[in-house]
C-alpha cells in the first residue's frame, strides 16, 4: 500500500463509508453471479476534478460497476446518496460495494448501539444501492491489543446485523499490516477471519497490498474457501523501498510478478468471490483512465 493510500485513509476516518441493486440471488446458489467493477480510488485526482466525466469515460470504457472511495458529510464525491444514485442511472452504471472507514467510536456503549453518524452510514449505502458496505481500514492501537480486537470483531458483527437489516453484508479490506502484525502465533488477518461470522461478515481480500509484507493470496483461498466475496484486483511491480518501507507498487494487470490469473481463478471457484474489483495505484507514467481500461480489457480475455 502506498503512503497516498494509508493518509488518504486516515483522513476519511476521521471525516467520517451503484445505482439498482444487484440481483437477489448474488449470494445464493452454486452459480453465483459474477460481476467486474472498478474501485474509483484508481482514478482519484480524476474523480476529485470531475466525478460526472470520469464516470462517464469508465462507462464508456466498458465498466458496468463501480466501487467508491469518498463518503464524507452524508456525500459521495460531493453528491446526496440520492443524487449520486441518479448520476449512476444516468449513465448505467451500479455501484454493489464500497469503502468507509469504521473504527470503535461508531460504536455508543452507553447506548449499547450504533453511534448515529455510522446508521446514517448504512442508510445511504442503501440508498445508492450498494450490496457490501467495507471497512478498509485497522486502526493502530488495535491490532496488538487482544481484547480491544475481540471487541471489535464483536462490532464487526453487529455491524453485519445492521446491514442485513437492509439486505446488506458488511465487509473488511485488509492491507499490508494484517499480515506483517502477528496476534498470538497468526497473523492479524487470520484474527480477523477467525473472529466474525462469515454469514455477518465478508473480506474482501486485496491480493496485491498483503504481497509486500508476504501474504500469499492462494494460500488464504485455501485454508479460508467461501470467505472472499469480494477480491480486489491488483498486480504488483518491485520499486525501490519507499519511505513507508515498501518496495512494490501496483501496474497493468499481467506486467507483475503475482499469478493474477491463477488467483482470480481461485477465488472464483473456491473463495465464494462474487465481485471482481480492479484497483491500480500506480501508473508508470500512464494515464489513470487508460490503465484502468486495459485491466478491463485483460479481465475480460481472462472470461470475466
Amino acid at each position: 500500500m502506498q503512503t497516498s493510500r494509508r493518509s488518504f485513509l486516515k483522513t476519511g476516518a476521521l471525516a467520517i463509508a451503484g445505482a439498482a441493486l444487484l440481483p437477489d440471488n448474488l449470494l445464493a446458489g452454486e452459480k453465483r453471479l459474477q460481476r467486474v467493477g472498478v474501485q474509483l480510488y484508481s482514478v482519484r485526482d480524476a474523480m476529485k476534478a470531475d466525478p460526472k466525466g470520469t464516470l462517464k469515460k469508465l462507462a464508456d470504457a466498458g465498466y458496468n460497476h463501480v466501487e467508491h472511495a469518498n463518503y464524507i458529510d452524508r456525500k459521495f464525491y460531493g453528491y446526496t446518496a440520492r443524487e449520486f444514485k441518479k448520476v449512476l442511472i444516468d449513465l448505467e452504471l451500479k455501484m454493489p460495494s464500497g469503502h468507509t472507514v469504521m473504527t470503535a467510536q461508531h460504536w455508543d456503549t452507553a447506548k449499547n448501539d450504533f453511534t448515529d453518524a455510522w446508521k446514517y452510514t448504512i442508510e445511504d449505502a442503501a440508498t445508492v444501492g450498494q450490496k457490501y458496505v467495507i471497512s478498509p481500514w485497522l486502526d493502530e492501537s488495535l491490532r496488538k491489543d487482544t481484547e480491544g480486537l475481540k471487541r471489535f470483531m464483536e462490532q464487526f458483527n453487529k455491524c453485519g446485523e445492521l446491514c442485513q437489516k437492509s439486505a446488506m453484508k458488511f465487509g473488511y479490506h485488509n492491507h499490508n499490516f494484517e499480515i506483517s502484525t502477528k496476534v498470538g502465533d497468526i497473523t492479524l488477518y487470520d484474527f480477523i477471519i477467525q473472529n466474525t461470522d462469515p454469514k455477518l461478515v465478508t473480506q474482501q481480500m486485496d491480493i496485491g497490498n498483503m504481497f509486500s509484507t508476504g501474504g500469499v493470496a492462494l494460500d488464504f483461498i485455501n485454508k479460508y474457501p467461501g470467505r472472499f466475496e469480494s477480491l480486489h484486483v491488483k498486480d504488483e511491480i518491485k520499486v525501490a523501498m519507499k519511505s513507508d518501507g515498501d518496495d512494490t507498487e501496483s501496474t497493468i494487470l499481467g506486467a507483475g510478478v503475482l499469478p493474477v490469473k491463477e488467483i482470480v481463478r481461485a477465488a472464483s471457484r473456491k473463495g465464494g468471490t462474487v465481485l471482481f474489483i480492479i484497483e491500480q495505484e500506480a501508473y508508470q507514467g500512464k494515464d489513470p483512465i487508460d490503465c484502468v481500461k486495459i485491466d478491463l480489457q485483460i479481465m475480460k480475455k481472462w472470461g470475466y
